[in-house]
């Protein structure tokens, strides 16, 4: 399913199939960058294209402007119609299918008018806990600190001016999908991240809408029903790209509107999608700039548990979801200081060497860390109770400070969090998992972050070719799933018989030995957690 750019000429018949519309264009919105992928008849990838962008933190608030969405999905349009040209010749005129998906949860609000009415607050936002801890006790129900209804009603709290216009609400894919399409819709699986869902209808779950409806009378000026956008599962047809919306990705007027669009997703579905993991008692964990799991249940969990969030997928089913809002971005930064380092003594090595250089000095160091410690929280994190993050590295004065055990520390503290929403599956809940995928940049070094995460949650963890083009790929399927579905056929079915048919997987069992230094470290991470939260409450 990779791209690149040295790849052979394809098969002359691609060109046929792009000039036809025989195609599916996904597009998604991540948090450092957008990416749109374009497959053939096969659901391959055939042309890629993106756009680096960034969240801004005004007003103590994580955000993007809508400008910076626009412009942004336009610049990656335009890196994949030029992808297009320079590979088939051909302009790309019109896609057979297209699909949106973006990072979940947040608060997009509008008036009746379509004008935004507060600054998008995203995912990253951990502003909101006294909603969540109140709605989760109202519920029964775990409301994590991003879900937009979480959003919804701290605004309701803090009783901000902008709720008596209030019209609707949305999540950044549902954004754009409506300005591409005129519908106010949602995927089940980017809808559960807004609200709970009642898996047996495939709907908002209808006794908390009217809990919550009560709690906010005379608040809020509609229902909540008709403030959330309306609920699809995968594979139902979610409207065209209209005139206007193609003018949008395609200011320069070659993209023609028509394209079937598939109900749009958040990221955490697509990379399900991505990696083949939509089957009960499978998973798959995506690292980036947040990292998190997603296990899709057989049935209930026995009782609510803070550290999981119950989602779906984009079929609807039931999914055991342990979201970290810091991944690998202090990975980065700590990678960017030796790079200049390395510069400063005048090596060219470029950035995937230096990555794969410290990601393998990891494997050299004491499978405990040596006596080190980090916190990679650069945001809040929820799952151990901390509203802000501050990056640390700190170490017992007896330690040995290698590069190997330095980058192991760093690894790990990717991890750790994760393993703590991990544990209550796994030991409080005995939930069981027949296979694990990991995606991301995370994992881009061979055989590293791999190791460890099998370490990490004592169990086999299988990386491959799959998810290469990530979330963007995932949704291009979801969008194919909507032109090529069979009558009757399921989304598991389509997957496994027309896309992951043959796919190779490579997989890393657990080392005894990992195991062991990891359970090590994780007893002194918890332990000094306190040190965490100081650093919070006095810096």
């Amino acid at each position: 399913m990779t791209m690149t750019d040295t790849d052979a000429r394809p098969p002359a018949g691609l060109r046929e199939a792009i000039d036809e519309g025989r195609t599916a264009l996904g597009i998604e919105l991540g948090s450092t960058r957008i990416k749109a992928v374009l497959t053939g008849p096969d659901h391959a990838a055939i042309a890629v294209g993106s756009h680096d962008w960034e969240n801004q933190f005004v007003d103590r608030t994580w955000t993007y402007s809508l400008e910076a969405v626009w412009e942004g999905l336009q610049g990656c349009f335009a890196a994949l119609a030029a992808d297009v040209r320079n590979r088939y010749g051909t302009e790309l005129r019109s896609v057979g299918a297209l699909g949106v998906s973006a990072m979940m949860h947040g608060y997009l609000a509008f008036d009746a008018d379509g004008e935004l009415l507060t600054p998008f607050r995203t995912w990253r936002n951990t502003n909101t806990g006294d909603a969540s801890e109140q709605l989760s006790e109202l519920f029964g129900y775990n409301i994590p600190h991003r879900w937009s209804i979480a959003h919804l009603f701290q605004a309701v709290l803090n009783d901000e001016e902008h709720l008596g216009r209030l019209a609707h609400l949305t999540t950044l894919a549902g954004y754009v999908h409506w300005k591409l399409s005129g519908r106010q819709v949602l995927g089940v699986g980017d809808a559960s991240g807004v609200f709970p869902i009642d898996v047996a209808t495939g709907g908002y779950d209808a006794r908390m809408l009217t809990q919550f409806d009560e709690l906010a009378a005379g608040r809020v000026p509609l229902k909540l029903a008709n403030l959330l956008p309306a609920v699809l599962p995968a594979g139902e047809a979610a409207g065209t790209l209209t005139e206007a919306g193609a003018r949008l990705l395609d200011p320069s007027g070659v993209l023609q509107p028509g394209a079937t669009l598939c109900p749009p997703e958040g990221d955490a579905g697509t990379g399900m999608v991505a990696t083949n993991s939509i089957a009960r008692r499978t998973g798959n964990i995506s690292a980036g700039t947040s990292i998190f799991a997603m296990i899709v249940l057989d049935g209930p969990l026995s009782r609510m548990h803070p550290e999981i969030d119950l989602v779906t997928t984009p079929a609807g089913d039931l999914v055991a979801m342990v979201h970290c809002n810091n991944g690998a971005s202090e990975l980065n930064s700590w990678a960017g200081l030796f790079a200049e380092f390395a510069t400063a003594l005048g090596a060219t090595a470029d950035a995937n060497t230096i990555f794969e250089t410290l990601f393998k000095s990891a494997l050299t160091g004491a499978a405990d860390g040596g006596g080190l410690m980090a916190f990679n929280y650069l945001s809040g994190e929820p799952i151990t109770k901390l509203h802000e993050g501050r990056p640390l590295f700190l170490r017992e004065p007896g330690s040995a400070l290698t590069l190997g055990s330095f980058m192991r520390t760093q690894l790990y503290a990717a991890l750790a969090t994760l393993r703590l929403g991990m544990d209550v599956l796994q030991k409080a809940e005995s939930v069981q998992l027949d296979s694990m995928f990991a995606h991301g940049g995370l994992f881009k070094t061979e055989g590293v972050a791999q190791k460890l995460l099998a370490a990490a949650i004592n169990t086999p963890v299988s990386v491959g070719n799959l998810a290469a083009e990530g979330g963007a790929w995932g949704i291009a399927v979801l969008a194919g799933f909507v032109t090529a579905r069979q009558p009757g056929q399921s989304l598991a079915d389509f997957l496994n018989t027309s896309v992951f048919a043959g796919a190779q997987l490579d997989t890393a069992a657990p080392d005894p030995d990992d195991v062991a230094g990891f359970n090590a470290f994780m007893q002194r991470y918890v332990a000094a957690l306190p040190v965490e939260r100081a650093a919070v409450e006095h810096s």
